[in-house]
């Protein structure tokens, strides 16, 4: 079967997570999508690290507003009855244990729970930046991403080889093959995105994967 990469399967299926009144942080790139995709009736509160609370939809091309930006530099868009603060305060909404759900991007996840998403062997990098307080802060993790490297292994480990932003802190993967729960150590496998299979993935994922009971191949 041939793969083919689909990052809005996976922002779609992370939107399906939430239910109303939950405080949600999406992370830089590929997470901030999650946001186009929250089911009608659904209401949440989207925070940015950079001192935001109540973030909508991306602008529409040409209606930017260079003073509403995500944490990434994205231009965003606030809802009524939204509101900007200063960092101190955002901090502290995510130190305090506020915010339920947080979405972030990774460079490999692994079967413990532990999330590497910052340094790239040869490249400068600033750091792990508020990824640390995010992932030890919230209620639930989430990490997003596309299930296959460029060199056509997973990002999904056995172990992490890259630094590590935090351990055993991960509690669901999303990538654009599988939804996955991180428990006793293994991947637990609960959907399957069609045309993939459950063989498909346990074949090309080096890393212990047990099937749920009511895992279903499922159309996003």
């Amino acid at each position: 079967m041939e793969y083919v990469s689909n990052k809005t399967n996976i922002a779609k299926r992370i939107a399906r997570f939430f239910e109303s009144g939950s405080v949600v942080n999406l992370g830089i790139g590929l997470p901030t999508q999650v946001a186009n995709y929250i089911p009608e009736g659904v209401t949440v509160v989207l925070q940015s690290e950079n001192g935001f609370l109540g973030l909508g939809p991306a602008p529409e091309k040409g209606k930017e507003d260079k003073d509403l930006t995500n944490a990434g530099g994205q231009p965003v868009t606030i809802l009524p009855g939204g509101m900007c603060f200063d960092s101190a305060t955002s901090f502290g909404i995510i130190r305090g244990g506020h915010v339920d759900y947080t979405v972030l991007g990774v460079l490999e996840v692994d079967q413990k729970g532990n999330l590497a998403n910052y340094k790239i062997p040869g490249k400068m990098v600033p750091g792990m930046g508020g990824a640390i307080d995010l992932v030890v802060g919230a209620k639930v993790v989430i990490a997003a991403t596309l299930h296959f490297e460029k060199n056509g292994g997973t990002k999904l480990k056995r172990e992490c080889s890259l630094p590590l932003t935090a351990r055993e802190q991960v509690n669901y993967v999303v990538t654009d093959v599988g939804f996955f729960e991180i428990k006793d150590n293994k991947y637990i496998l609960k959907e399957v995105f069609a045309p993939y299979t459950t063989d498909f993935v346990v074949e090309k994922t080096d890393a212990d994967i047990e099937i749920a009971d009511d895992c279903q191949q499922v159309e996003i």
